[in-house]
C-alpha cells in the first residue's frame, strides 16, 4: 500500500508543485542520503507534511481526514482502546451501522486493523489516512482532565451531607450515602485516573475543610485533587462497602481488598483504613493482575551480581533472602526469580500476603488471618505439599522464621522477604526473631537488599560536576573506591581522575514533566561465604559483617546507584533521594 516514489513525483510535477530543476534536486539528495523521496520533498520545503499525506491518500485510494478541530462522540472514540490508540496511532472517530470509520498514519498497519476487527465483532473498519498532529489531537479527548470531571461530577447533583453524629450511630444513613451516585462517580473517576497514570498507591486524606486526594507515582507522591469536606464520609462508606469492611466501625484500623475489572484492564485493590484526627484515611494499593513478572536484567541485575545469583538459585536447598523498605521491589524480584526456576521438573509454592502476580505452574495461596491463615500455618502446610523450591512472601514473625530455616534445613529451596535497610542487617534480624546462630549459618546462602529508583524518561543531559559538589558526594561515599569500579566496568579509562566522572540530568518533555518514567533498582548482594558463616555463629554485628562482605567484593546500594548514574540510566540527585529516605 506504499506510494510508489516515481508515481509520487510525477503527480507533484504533472501538478505544478515542484518544476524540473527541483525535481533533479529530490531525486540527487534522496540518492546520496539514502532518504525517502516524501521526506526530502518535506525538507527542502517543497510541500507539507500535510500536503504530502493528502497526495499519498489520493494515490491510494483512501480518504484522507483532518480531526484537529472535530469532536469526536465518546461512545465512539472510546470503541478503540486508549492504549491501542496511543501506541498505533489509529483513532475512531465516526460510525454507521456496522461501518467504523478509524484515522491512521500508517495504512499498511493491518494487524491493528484485524486486531480491532477480531475484538468487536460485527464491525468493518475503514481506514482513513490521517497527520500526526491529527491523531495527537484526537487522543487529547479520551482523558477529561481530572479537575474538569470532578467539577461535572459535583456540579451534576449535590453531594449528601453526613453528620458526624450519623457516622457513630447511622449505619443507614452511611449506607445511603455510599450509594450515592456523585460518591459512586467520584471513587470510580479516582481510580480509573490513578490506573491511566500508573499509580501504585491513592491516598485519601481528610483535613478539616478538605479532601486532599494524592497518588504515588514511580515512589513519589503528588497531590492531585482537593475535594470539598462534605464528601470525605461518603467516599470512606463508598470504599468501606466495596472492600467488605464494618460501615459504623470508624475507632479502629481496618484492612480489605476488592477487584476493578474492565475490557482494558483487571487491578486487585488493597485497602488500608486508618482513624485520624480529622476521621479516617485511606490508602489503596493498586496491583495489575495481568502483568507478567520481568527479568532480573531488566530489574537492575547484571554482570557478576548476576551470576551469583543464578548460581545460587541452582542449589537444591539453602534460603535467600530479599530485604528493603516497603515499596522497594522485593516481591517482583522474587517473581523474577521464581520466573527462572520455573520448569516442570520442580513444584514451586508459596504463600503471599497478597498474590501479585499470578504465574502458571505454581501453586499460590492467600494468606487471610481472619480464618487463621497466617505466613506460618500456611507454611506448616506447604511442606507437607511434596515443594522443591518454597516462596514465602514475608518473614514476619518468629514462627514464620523458624519455619523458613526448618524447611531449608530439609532440603527445600526457600525464597523470602525481610524489612531491613541493609543485605547484612537480615543476620541479626534474624537472630532477634529467635533463630539460632548456627542454623542460620547452615541455610543461608544469600541476601539482596534494594531500592528502587526513577529511570530517565528519553533525552538526557551530560555534564562534569563542579569541585563543591564532588566534595558534597564525599559525605555519602569514597569516590576512590567509586573511581576503581567504574574502571573496572571500563566506564572511564585507565588513567582516568575523580574530575573526569560525568552524571546525567533529565530533559523533561511533553510526556514527562520531570524527565523521568519508570524504575529501576539498585541493589547489593551479600554471599555467605565461609567468613560469613563464622561471623554468624559468633553473632557479629550488621556492620562487622557488612565490612567482611565488602573485603570480599560485595558492592553497595549506594556504589551500584553510582555505577548506573554513570552509565546514564538515573540521576546522582536520585540515588542520594533514595539511599538518604
Amino acid at each position: 500500500m506504499k506510494v510508489d516514489s516515481s508515481k509520487l513525483l510525477k503527480f507533484i510535477l504533472e501538478a505544478g508543485l515542484i518544476n524540473e530543476s527541483q525535481l533533479a534536486t529530490v531525486l540527487q539528495k534522496s540518492k546520496k542520503n539514502s532518504q525517502e523521496v516524501g521526506d526530502v520533498l518535506i525538507s527542502e520545503n517543497l510541500i507539507t507534511k500535510k500536503e504530502l499525506i493528502k497526495i499519498e491518500a489520493y494515490l491510494l485510494g483512501i480518504p484522507f481526514i483532518n480531526l484537529e478541530h472535530e469532536i469526536i462522540p465518546p461512545d465512539v472514540l472510546k470503541i478503540i482502546p486508549e492504549s491501542i490508540a496511543k501506541s498505533h496511532n489509529i483513532v475512531a472517530f465516526r460510525r454507521k451501522g456496522d461501518n467504523l470509520e478509524v484515522a491512521m498514519i500508517d495504512p499498511e498497519d493491518l494487524r491493528t486493523i484485524e486486531f480491532i476487527e477480531k475484538t468487536i465483532p460485527s464491525i468493518k473498519i475503514l481506514p482513513r489516512l490521517s497527520t500526526p498532529e491529527s491523531i495527537k489531537s484526537a487522543i487529547s479527548q479520551y482523558q477529561k482532565t481530572l479537575e474538569i470531571e470532578f467539577k461535572d461530577i459535583i456540579g451534576e447533583e449535590e453531594i449528601k451531607h453526613i453528620k458526624e453524629s450519623d457516622a457513630f450511630g447511622g449505619k443507614e444513613e452511611i449506607k445511603k450515602a455510599a450509594q450515592d451516585i456523585p460518591i459512586i462517580k467520584i471513587v470510580d473517576t479516582l481510580l480509573k485516573h490513578a490506573i491511566l497514570q500508573g499509580t501504585s498507591d491513592v491516598h485519601i486524606e481528610p483535613l478539616e475543610k478538605e479532601v486532599i486526594v494524592r497518588y504515588r507515582v514511580d515512589g513519589i507522591l503528588h497531590d492531585v485533587m482537593t475535594l470539598p469536606a462534605t464528601a470525605n464520609l461518603g467516599m470512606v462508606a463508598r470504599i468501606k462497602v466495596l472492600s467488605n469492611l464494618k460501615l459504623d466501625e470508624n475507632r479502629l484500623p481496618q484492612d480489605g481488598r476488592f477487584k476493578i475489572e474492565t475490557d482494558d484492564f483487571k487491578y486487585s485493590v488493597r485497602v488500608s483504613i486508618l482513624p485520624v484526627f480529622n476521621g479516617e484515611k485511606i490508602v489503596m494499593r493498586l496491583l495489575a493482575e495481568n502483568t507478567k513478572s520481568s527479568t532480573l536484567d531488566k530489574l537492575g541485575f547484571n554482570g557478576k551480581v548476576l551470576e551469583q545469583i543464578k548460581h545460587n538459585l541452582n542449589k537444591a536447598s539453602g534460603m535467600i533472602l530479599i530485604t528493603g523498605p516497603t515499596g522497594s521491589g522485593k516481591t517482583t524480584t522474587l517473581y523474577a526469580m521464581m520466573d527462572i526456576l520455573n520448569t516442570p521438573e520442580v513444584n514451586i509454592s508459596t504463600v503471599e500476603d497478597p498474590i501479585e502476580y499470578r504465574m502458571p505452574r505454581i501453586n499460590q495461596t492467600q494468606v487471610n488471618t481472619q480464618i487463621g491463615l497466617t505466613f506460618a500455618a500456611g507454611l506448616r502446610v506447604l511442606v507437607r505439599q511434596d515443594p522443591d523450591i518454597i516462596m514465602v512472601g514475608e518473614i514476619r514473625d518468629d514462627e514464620t522464621a523458624a519455619l523458613a530455616i526448618n524447611a531449608a534445613l530439609t532440603g527445600h529451596l526457600v525464597l523470602s522477604t525481610l524489612h531491613t535497610t541493609e543485605a547484612a542487617g537480615a543476620i541479626p534480624r534474624l537472630i532477634d526473631m529467635k533463630a539460632e546462630p548456627f542454623l542460620i549459618s547452615s541455610t543461608l546462602d544469600m541476601v539482596i537488599a534494594q531500592r528502587l529508583v526513577r529511570k530517565f524518561a528519553g533525552e538526557k543531559e551530560k555534564y562534569s560536576p563542579k569541585p563543591e559538589e564532588l566534595k558534597n558526594l564525599e559525605k555519602y561515599i569514597n569516590l576512590q573506591r567509586i573511581l576503581e569500579i567504574l574502571k573496572e566496568e571500563k566506564l572511564l579509562k585507565p588513567k582516568a581522575t575523580v574530575k573526569d566522572i560525568e552524571f546525567y540530568k533529565p530533559k523533561p518533555s511533553k510526556d514527562s514533566v520531570d524527565g523521568y518514567k519508570g524504575r529501576i533498582g539498585i541493589v547489593e548482594v551479600l554471599a555467605v561465604t565461609e567468613t560469613i558463616r563464622d561471623l554468624i555463629v559468633k553473632k557479629a554485628t550488621t556492620k562487622e559483617i557488612a565490612n567482611q562482605a565488602r573485603q570480599e567484593g560485595m558492592r553497595t546500594m549506594i556504589e551500584d546507584g553510582f555505577v548506573k548514574a554513570v552509565q546514564g540510566l538515573t540521576s546522582i540527585e536520585e540515588i542520594l533521594r533514595v539511599i538518604t529516605e
